[in-house]
């Protein structure tokens, strides 16, 4: 009896393991599918999907289009559109170390491509505006205070443009960007400027003035330094160098405060514990210098 029911039951034990892995079968096809709704469409219908869900402003939605459609067609002219419309819904949506990095991968693998000058411009963009939004928005950070690594890095960005594509779309606006981010470099030396001179560091606010002027000739800072470069020498006593300091304003910014004793004007108190406070600039205001345009 035992043997004649385990003759019987092996069958049936051989049908229900075909069953369960068929069923198991089934169910990872279908997660599958279901992971990559896309597979299996052509590359023109999921570029313009992707394309879509950009206009409408989904840039997280469409970066993972893209995505999906560069792994599907790594070669071809709609994956190399797709690499650099990931790059840009990546700086839209605000992940501009992705979009470097998204940058620096087109640029390496396409180095002659129609579309490199643009891809220069956006890396421009993406760093000049990498680590900035959390501050700005807690502190209404100016960009002049923080670490100037990755605007240095834009400006770099912006020269190619201009040198190399000087006669692309591009080239005039990476001009103008150019000049707003030595703007910021310029407020950033006229904030340690004024940063020696509260602390009484009369010959190091001078010397910081002098190297804004030489490095940053006609920048929206360039009589805040003169005044600098008065205060300074006025206090050490220096009165040749001071006056031709106060005959240089007379002469490019009468309206100057500093020719009427009143600057510069010291933060208040509270204000003083935001770590991120500067000097306020006589000619421009405290947060004239921007780099944040769209």
């Amino acid at each position: 009896m035992i043997r004649r029911s385990s003759l019987l039951s092996a069958p049936v034990r051989t049908a229900a393991l075909l069953l369960v892995l068929a069923l198991v079968a089934t169910g990872c096809h279908r997660g599958t599918k279901g992971d990559n709704p896309d597979e299996g469409l052509p590359v023109e219908q999921i570029y313009e999907k992707s394309h879509r869900l950009m206009e409408g402003g989904n840039w997280s939605g469409a970066e993972a289009n893209f995505r999906r459609l560069i792994a599907q067609y790594p070669y071809g002219p709609y994956t190399e559109q797709a690499m650099i419309e990931t790059a840009y819904a990546q700086y839209k949506a605000g992940k501009h170390d992705d979009a470097v990095s998204s940058i620096d991968r087109f640029i390496r693998t396409y180095p002659t491509h129609r579309n490199i000058a643009y891809m220069y411009y956006l890396r421009g963009l993406s760093n000049g505006n990498r680590n900035t939004v959390f501050l700005r928005r807690v502190w209404s950070l100016d960009p002049s205070r923080r670490d100037l690594s990755t605007p240095h890095q834009a400006y770099a960005d912006f020269n190619i443009v201009v040198d190399r594509y000087p006669n692309s779309r591009y080239a005039a606006d990476a001009r103008q960007r150019m000049i707003e981010l030595r703007d910021v470099f310029a407020q950033h030396e006229l904030d340690n400027a004024l940063y020696y001179l509260r602390r009484q560091a009369w010959v190091s606010a001078a010397g910081r003035a002098n190297y804004l002027l030489e490095t940053y000739p006609q920048s929206a800072f360039q009589y805040d330094a003169v005044a600098t470069l008065g205060e300074a020498y006025t206090r050490l006593g220096n009165k040749t160098l001071a006056d031709d300091a106060r005959r240089v304003l007379e002469m490019n910014q009468p309206e100057h405060p500093w020719l009427q004793g009143n600057w510069p004007k010291y933060p208040w108190m509270v204000r003083k514990l935001n770590p991120f406070a500067g000097e306020k600039s006589a000619s421009t205001g405290q947060r004239n210098a921007t780099m944040n345009r769209k």
